[in-house]
């Protein structure tokens, strides 16, 4: 893991405005599930002028609001906030379109001369926004329904042995689990005829445009897991089931993307048994276990990232993380 910078006075923080022909900085914060990063973002956008560009493939869809644990509406009006609530659990959602809609977010915020703070934990998000839109074809609606239904009806298992067969090299890169890129992968090749690991992968950051300072803030394991298994219990106390009962009647099952997130699949899942103790204690075991995975992948995924340095908040308090981090941001390099 990286180090971080040196412990110093903490400079002078006030909005600047870049000097002619550097670049413009964007913060940001990712982690894992459960880690704190929208309590830090918002403190760190109240000192800088900063607004919030979430990076969660989820908190996009409306109404998904317990289970993605969102910024409160309280938040959201004390700091702008882009990128939320902007679907219906009905609506396919991409992250080709998650960039496009991203770098229109960043040009507004540099317009109002605030500071951009990307804030997530969507590794694959993250990852487009500093190096690109995945190569391949555009999604068609038709195509990715009749994938997407073939992976309910015969498992990511199948789906994924295909992939073996048809691309082995990008098969090596994911898992059986990334049920998404799967689709995606058979999508591409269907409309393309070519295999996925073909198509050139993006691989330049935007060196004229931006300069991304990024930061992976975690738990160590042991009271990560902790921490995940209360932020579970303290959703389904704040009315998660019920707000998947009313996802229900706004169709997040016509959707199988949004149908798999964390929390969500486990729940529906319990929402078609009898609903007994045993059925719900059993949805409460998969809900942590799923929510402590996902944040296993976010560990695997961010230590790929060769841009990102990592805080532990074990050994940093709040207030050491943002000196920390403003120290670096405000640094003239």
């Amino acid at each position: 893991m990286k180090s971080v910078l040196s412990r110093q006075e903490p400079a002078l923080l006030l909005k600047k405005t870049p000097e002619k022909g550097k670049k413009k900085r964007i913060l940001v914060i990712a982690g894992p599930t459960g880690a704190g990063k929208t309590k830090l973002s918002l403190s760190l956008a109240s000192i800088i002028g900063g607004e919030i560009l979430s990076a969660d493939s989820a908190q996009i869809y409306r109404g998904m609001d317990i289970g993605t644990a969102k910024a409160t509406p309280e938040e959201r009006a004390s700091i702008t906030h882009h990128l939320i609530d902007i679907c219906d659990v009905s609506t396919v959602y991409n992250v080709a379109e998650f960039y496009k809609a991203a770098q229109n977010a960043l040009r507004e915020i540099f317009l109002r001369d605030n500071v951009p703070i990307v804030v997530g934990g969507s590794g694959f998000y993250i990852h487009t926004l500093l190096y690109g839109p995945p190569a391949g074809p555009p999604s068609i609606p038709e195509v990715r329904k009749q994938l997407e239904k073939q992976m309910e009806e015969l498992g990511p298992e199948a789906l994924y042995e295909r992939l073996q067969i048809l691309d082995p090299t990008y098969a090596k890169t994911i898992s059986e689990q990334d049920r998404h890129k799967i689709v995606r992968a058979l999508e591409i090749m269907t409309l393309s005829e070519r295999r996925v690991s073909d198509f050139q992968k993006p691989n330049k950051l935007y060196e004229n445009k931006y300069d991304f300072r990024c930061w992976f803030i975690y738990y160590r394991k042991e009271r990560l897991y902790v921490r995940i298994d209360a932020r579970c219990d303290g959703m389904l106390k704040n009315g998660f089931l019920e707000e998947v009962r009313e996802l229900e009647k706004k169709g997040i099952r016509e959707n199988p993307q949004v149908a798999q997130a964390i929390g969500y699949r486990q729940a529906l899942e319990y929402l078609q048994t009898k609903q007994t103790d045993q059925d719900y204690q059993n949805f409460v075991m998969k809900f942590k276990r799923a929510s402590r995975q996902y944040a296993k992948r976010q560990f695997t995924w961010f230590r790929k990232e060769p841009l990102f340095r990592w805080l532990d908040c074990d050994t940093y308090p709040l207030d050491r993380l943002k000196e920390i981090i403003l120290q670096d941001f405000e640094q003239n390099d």
